[in-house]
């Protein structure tokens, strides 16, 4: 079978950074070892090319707009140089186009977030975008805690105007062969835009499993671990409050990370009289967080404005039952078998929600080790890289064999390819 013609959209592309620039880097190796792949990004100020990682990949590039490295969050969360790339981009399609030359399909992976147009959009080559994520909005009763949030986060409220009202967006996900959404919320996010196709796929995977070790889940204190930046959104705090509820128990929890919300953090621990048991580490590397995944006994993930989850995944590779809270991404990640999700409806019952997880874990060795071993297990079957970027491919023949058939959504429900 002729490999296909694929033109993937990924701003930033990078094997040495992290989140969308390494899944979009991870993406494109991917799918060009069973695809002529061209690729449209930019280069982040002070980043390397992507071409001499990608051998064999038409990598079509251009410089992103130079953000000073203390403006990086806003950078990743507004990509201010998105706009720039977008014409770039559309020109080099429609002059490539008008030249004669030709492609089976367009694939943009990235952003991650719901409000950015595709260059390619209304052209005359099938699109697919996504894995899509976010927009998701803070519960009602957790808006006091959240009013310190950066004011870029609090444009995330505009979205569902942009997507009743921006032409460019609407036509970008009306016009797309298939959307691709991390969870079904996001199609619920996308209820009153008329989508052809729509399926499921997490934005990014496991490179390789670690080794797993020999855990004895009757053992004490039995350790709860917490790995991600601390912001209010995370639950961090929640999570504080909920050993209180656990003062009868032996466990401990350690939190790797750091944030805007650190020390309100620690101040809680403090106040509660929970401070002995709450261990704060600060950021570690990416090598010296391994060796808390290995001396855990669960991992503790409350964040509850979530549109991914990617260490959700990572410490499920290593085998780790789940606690998280029933809310975007780590919702569908996390089911039944690997996990519990915790319903967020105010700070007090998702504090005691999350305890009585927690206790339920402790109180049942047998239980942690069924969820442990599912955890490991679903991560093997369903998230390394090789099995997502089969997915995506039985995704590109299903559209690509559709092309001239009446389009239909997809079940919500449904991974890729399996529609």
């Amino acid at each position: 079978m002729r490999r296909p013609k694929v033109v993937i959209i990924g701003p930033c592309a990078d094997p040495t950074d992290v989140g969308e620039a390494l899944s979009t880097f991870r993406w494109t190796k991917g799918i060009a070892e069973h695809a002529d792949v061209t690729l449209l990004t930019y280069v982040k100020s002070g980043r390397s090319s992507a071409k001499s990682a990608l051998p064999g990949v038409r990598v079509i590039e251009w410089n992103d707009l130079p953000i000073p490295a203390r403006l990086e969050r806003l950078n990743a969360a507004l990509h201010p140089g998105y706009a720039v790339f977008y014409l770039k981009a559309r020109r080099w399609l429609k002059r490539s186009l008008a030249a004669g030359e030709s492609f089976d399909l367009v694939h943009q992976v990235a952003p991650l977030a719901l409000r950015y147009p595709s260059p390619a959009a209304g052209l005359p080559i099938p699109l697919i975008v996504g894995p899509l994520a976010g927009s998701l909005t803070t519960p009602e009763s957790f808006a006091a805690e959240t009013a310190g949030d950066p004011w870029f986060v609090k444009l995330r409220r505009f979205d569902q105007c942009r997507f009743r009202h921006d032409p460019f967006l609407r036509r970008t996900y009306e016009t797309a062969a298939t959307l691709i959404g991390v969870a079904p919320y996001v199609r619920d996010i996308l209820a009153d835009v008329k989508i052809r196709d729509f399926a499921l796929e997490n934005e990014t995977g496991v490179p390789e499993l670690p080794p797993l070790p020999a855990r004895d889940f009757a053992a004490r204190p039995f350790r709860l671990l917490y790995v991600g930046r601390i912001v209010r959104t995370k639950g961090v705090r929640d999570a504080v409050r909920a050993m209180t509820h656990l003062a009868d128990l032996d466990v401990r929890f350690d939190v790797v990370g750091a944030g805007n919300d650190l020390d309100a953090c620690k101040a809680e621990a403090a106040s509660l009289g929970v401070a002995d048991r709450v261990h704060f580490h600060g950021r570690k590397s990416r090598a010296e967080v391994d060796p808390f995944y290995r001396d855990a006994h669960a991992f503790l993930f409350p964040s509850f404005r979530e549109p991914s989850g990617n260490v959700v995944l990572e410490a499920m590779s290593w085998g780790l039952p789940m606690v998280v809270a029933d809310r975007g991404g780590p919702s569908y990640a996390v089911t039944d078998a690997v996990g519990t999700r915790v319903p967020v409806r105010t700070p007090t019952e998702f504090a005691r929600g999350l305890a009585d997880a927690v206790r339920a874990l402790v109180a049942s060795p047998e239980l942690a080790a069924r969820q442990s071993h599912a955890a490991r297990t679903t991560v093997e079957t369903e998230h390394l890289w090789p099995a997502k970027i089969g997915r995506m491919l039985a995704l590109y023949e299903r559209v690509l064999g559709a092309r001239s058939a009446p389009t239909s959504t997809t079940n919500a429900n449904a991974r890729l390819g399996a529609a």
